[in-house]
């Protein structure tokens, strides 16, 4: 990830954590309400562009959002790695704070710093989260830490 994509992750990481919860939830249930057509419309030739079928239909938006989750975990997961790299108190402040969903103006208010002072942090914690990136790819696949 680039640093705009870390910043991108740390201001969107509560509500991914959210939004995996929910959808793993919705998930778990198999779908039973669906049922397959019968009688004289289960017979008649359908487009072939699209499936009639609901349930092929409900598989492949489930395989979408399989997908989807999986890239909002992928991110989350970055951003969890790299916590232990912050070891400033008030940078780990702020990055507890971002990751519990609040802004720069409510982290700055809450803190009693200027936002400007807070976009700094954030930039700091941002560039050390990238530098631990750029230090893990840069070690052979065997030698990397899980």
């Amino acid at each position: 990830m680039n640093k705009q994509e870390i910043k991108n992750a740390l201001k969107d990481y509560n509500w991914m954590v959210k939004e995996i919860k929910r959808q793993r939830k919705i998930l778990e249930d198999a779908g039973t309400s669906l049922v397959a057509q019968s009688g004289i419309e289960s017979a008649m030739p359908k487009p072939e562009e699209n499936t009639s079928d609901p349930v092929a239909r409900e598989v492949i938006r489930r395989d979408k959002k399989y997908t989807w989750i999986n890239r909002l975990e992928k991110k989350v997961s970055f951003i969890q790695e790299r916590i232990p790299v912050i070891t400033d108190e008030r940078e780990l402040a702020v990055l507890e704070c971002l990751l519990d969903g609040m802004s720069v103006r409510a982290i700055s208010n809450h803190m009693g710093l200027t936002t400007r002072h807070i976009q700094r942090i954030r930039n700091r914690i941002v560039s050390r989260m990238s530098q631990m990136s750029d230090m893990s790819d840069l070690l052979p696949e065997q030698k990397r830490c899980v």
